[in-house]
């Protein structure tokens, strides 16, 4: 249980939030509490917000596909594969 004393300014802004957004001040205190934890953390990463790296992206890929030639005709190859109807020179 928490108790605390607010001075009479802080307890009329608190009585204005709670009537507008039609909460209770423990449900208002554990959303603050929240928002604040959250805020608190470390950033994830865009590779850690859409899920991680793909497990099988790389996983046949030959060594030297980090040269650009490479990964161009490898990508090129990809697509006429999965659309043949496209015929790419």
């Amino acid at each position: 249980m928490l108790n605390i004393q607010l001075d009479p300014e802080t307890e009329a802004r608190l009585v204005e939030i709670l009537a507008r957004e039609k909460t209770t001040s423990d449900e208002l205190i554990k959303r603050l509490v929240q928002e604040r934890w959250l805020s608190l953390q470390p950033r994830q990463t865009i590779v850690e917000r859409r899920g991680g790296h793909p497990e099988h992206l790389l996983e046949d890929a030959p060594p030297d596909l980090s040269e650009r030639a490479n990964r161009k005709k490898a990508i090129a190859d990809y697509l006429k594969k999965k659309h043949p109807q496209y015929d790419l020179p």
